[in-house]
């Protein structure tokens, strides 16, 4: 990531941060106003790290100015502090951990009228999802194979 959007994203975070009720503000929250915002795709584990990173930075400052101001309210603070970074954590791990599943099954593949295909259960047979008349069509078809294009028989099941 290139210093210029560093900068913009740490200026558009500690902007959000700055105007927001930090009682109901989650990490969470703070990466996609600022992904609106910028107009760009905050959701990469590098980009995650770096919103992290500032939102920590920014709250550990304000810990700081209110330590100064006041010892005696700053345990109910410092532990309501933590119990929204421990959420925000919670919530970017599973955040990550579905966008680790999604990395797995690997890229989606279509056919050649553009339905999804969810698995292929042989050479013949595979189970799609495509959109027909508005409505969502799940179908496990047996295909056969004419000048190099898989065509599909009358035999299947569609609901």
């Amino acid at each position: 990531m290139d210093s210029a959007t560093q900068r913009s994203i740490e200026e558009a975070v500690l902007d959000i941060l700055r105007n927001a009720n930090m009682e109901e503000m989650t990490e969470y929250k703070v990466r996609t106003f600022a992904a609106d915002r910028l107009g760009i795709d905050l959701s990469s584990p590098d980009r995650k790290r770096f919103v992290r990173n500032v939102v920590e930075s920014f709250l550990a400052s304000h810990k700081e100015d209110d330590a100064v101001a006041s010892e005696a309210a700053d345990a109910p603070e410092e532990e309501h502090q933590k119990v929204e970074v421990a959420a925000a954590e919670e919530e970017d791990e599973a955040e990550e951990e579905e966008d680790d599943h999604r990395k797995r099954r690997g890229p989606r593949e279509y056919d050649e009228e553009g339905d999804l295909i969810v698995c292929r259960l042989s050479n013949k047979r595979r189970v799609t999802v495509q959109d027909f008349r508005g409505k969502t069509l799940v179908s496990i078809r047996e295909y056969y194979e004419k000048e190099g294009k898989q065509l599909p028989t009358s035999k299947g099941f569609f609901d």
